[in-house]
């Protein structure tokens, strides 16, 4: 028995030493995800002598293993024993550190990130630490690219000469052969200067900032800009100017577009970390500039942040600043020749109302979102649509109708039917935005005149867009306004127009309910049954389908039951199809 018991204890090893030898990819992967239950079955201590030292051996594999491998082990500190025994972690996470595919060195970086929070400081000096150490001194760049990313989680814990140590491991990197290590260097500059004492931030940090900013890669620079707002943050105000200011200066007018556009993204941060004075004097003239680049993505990316850079000037002089400096900027992006920079535009543009209160919007600012609605890209049009209600809120909505609301108009009027499209499925949004007595008064009748109009796809729309005004109003509006126009339309003489009513019933019935469906509905579809025009008359079947599970099983029984078996008699071979397909679905043979 105790043999029998031995050879069952080695079995969840065996099982997985063969999978993870097996041809098929995805089995090992498999096995690898299911690590947890399988140490879980060998107990900790074998965990730790046995697992661990075949995982650590058995390191080359697909990718994919590796990266599950990786993620696996970050979450292994119980399944060894917990935190006293976390260090026999290490061995395997620092081979995958290694690794020449990034995704899986990033993934074990997390992994041992993770588990040095469960480390004890003296577990931190005699095992990670060391680790760290090897990883920033390894032969090939990929180990010290990891190692950039450990620095800033066992600094806080370990000693003072252990922390000398590390800042000068830091310092090596930074300036670093390979771009791809000064480049994970700068990317974890700001991480790492938040764990430093103000002191060393001042005297290392500054100079390894104003170093990778100057880096003749422009990928590094780029970087050395994101760490720039973590620096900020952490400096008194009256060292900004000296220390920091001059490099972010030279940044935002980079030879390379790249760096621009990450001092144009990171600009609303920047701000905030710099303060009024700063923003005043030296921020709002580089943001005039980035607004006027000639790079179109550099332009995207800062008008990207207009709303947000105006927000957070300082409130005394904002209006000022605005009017005199901002807005020029704003009126030539208006009439860009990029689409993206209109569209970016136009995604934050109204938000500005909010700031410079009626006058202002109505004077300087309604010009420019009517000029923007025109704009020939939807996206643009969009953009100024979908934010109407903060406007709306400045200026009121009669002065709203009477300087956007003619464009809307005109634009529903369109001869192009894409254009005609687009501003159908902006309704809804309008609608919810304007509110039911003003869409009743203003807009109700254009999307009755979609109805009729001449290009099918902007039938099918009309009726869609109904279907989402029924669900935004409620029943009740649809049964006094909606409805009887669309019933009127079963008489028109044209059969496209009479098909639309049938469309519409199929949208609406289950947004109105079964009483309007019934009394309402139902009746105007059952006489259409007659219709001369084959098309109708199969559309009638599939409409009695489609408003079937909503009506109830008397009505079904005894209304429209006789008119489907009639119709499965028709003539037209379409008509019968449909019929007896309806018959069917609703269970009525």
């Amino acid at each position: 028995m105790a043999g029998a018991d031995g050879d069952d204890s080695l079995y969840p090893i065996a099982v997985l030493i063969d999978e993870l030898r097996n041809e098929d990819v995805q089995l090992r992967l498999n096995s690898i995800k299911k690590l947890s239950t399988i140490a879980l079955a060998l107990g900790v201590e074998r965990t730790r002598t046995e697992l661990l030292p075949f995982l650590t051996d058995t390191i080359y594999d697909e990718d994919e293993v590796l990266l599950a491998l990786a993620e696996q082990l970050g979450n292994f500190t119980m399944l060894v024993g917990g935190p006293e025994y976390v260090h026999c972690l290490l061995p395997p996470l620092e081979s995958l550190a290694t690794v020449e595919e990034t995704v899986v060195r990033d993934k074990a970086v997390e992994s041992l990130r993770k588990i040095s929070q469960e480390h004890s400081p003296v577990d931190l000096e005699v095992h990670f630490e060391p680790l760290v150490k090897r990883l920033a001194s390894g032969d090939w760049f990929t180990s010290r690219t990891s190692a950039c990313g450990l620095f800033s989680v066992c600094y806080p814990r370990v000693s003072s000469t252990v922390k000398a140590e590390i800042r000068q491991h830091f310092r090596t990197l930074c300036s670093d052969d390979t771009p791809m290590v000064r480049r994970a260097a700068a990317s974890k500059l700001g991480e790492f200067a938040k764990v430093l004492e103000l002191d060393y931030v001042k005297s290392d940090i500054i100079s390894l900032f104003t170093a990778l900013a100057s880096d003749e890669q422009d990928s590094v620079r780029l970087l050395a800009v994101e760490a720039c707002v973590s620096i900020a943050t952490l400096l008194p105000q009256e060292d900004l100017e000296t220390l920091v200011m001059p490099t972010l200066r030279q940044a935002a007018e980079d030879k390379s577009w790249r760096v621009r556009y990450m001092v144009a993204d990171k600009f609303s941060e920047l701000q905030k970390a710099v303060g009024p004075e700063i923003t005043k004097n030296d921020l709002v003239p580089a943001f005039q500039n980035l607004l006027k680049d000639c790079e179109a993505e550099v332009r995207a990316a800062a008008a990207n942040k207009v709303k947000e850079f105006c927000e957070n000037l300082p409130e005394d002089n904002r209006e000022q600043i605005i009017m005199t400096h901002i807005l020029p900027c704003v009126k030539e992006l208006v009439s860009d020749t990029n689409q993206h920079v209109k569209s970016a535009l136009a995604s934050v543009i109204m938000g500005l109302s909010t700031i410079l209160g009626k006058d202002n919007t109505i004077e300087h600012l309604l010009p420019l979102f009517l000029a923007q609605l025109k704009d020939e890209c939807p996206e643009v049009r969009l953009n100024i649509i979908s934010n109407l209600d903060c406007v709306n809120e400045v200026i009121g909505i009669r002065q709203l109708s009477q300087s956007l609301l003619p464009a809307i108009v005109e634009l529903a009027e369109d001869a192009k039917w894409r254009v005609r499209l687009a501003i159908i499925e902006y309704m809804p949004l309008l609608a919810g935005q304007l509110g039911v007595e003003f869409f009743d008064e203003k807009l109700n009748a254009l999307c009755m005149a979609w109805l009729i109009d001449h290009v099918y796809a902007i039938r099918e729309a009309a009726t869609c867009n109904l279907m989402k005004l029924v669900e935004k109003f409620g029943a009740e509006w649809a049964q006094n306004t909606i409805v009887p126009k669309v019933l009127g339309m079963a008489n028109d003489p044209n059969y496209l127009h009479r098909m639309t009513t049938l469309f519409c019933i199929n949208a609406l019935s289950e947004a109105c309910g079964q009483e309007i469906t019934t009394k309402q509905m139902l009746p105007v579809v059952l006489k259409m049954s007659n219709d001369q025009v084959a098309n109708v008359r199969f559309n009638v079947a599939k409409s009695l389908q489609k408003i079937g599970p909503v009506l109830d099983s008397n009505a079904l029984q005894t209304e429209v039951k006789p008119v489907l078996e009639k119709l499965a008699s028709d003539a037209d071979m379409d008509v019968k199809y449909f019929a007896q397909e309806a018959i069917s679905v609703l269970a009525l043979a």
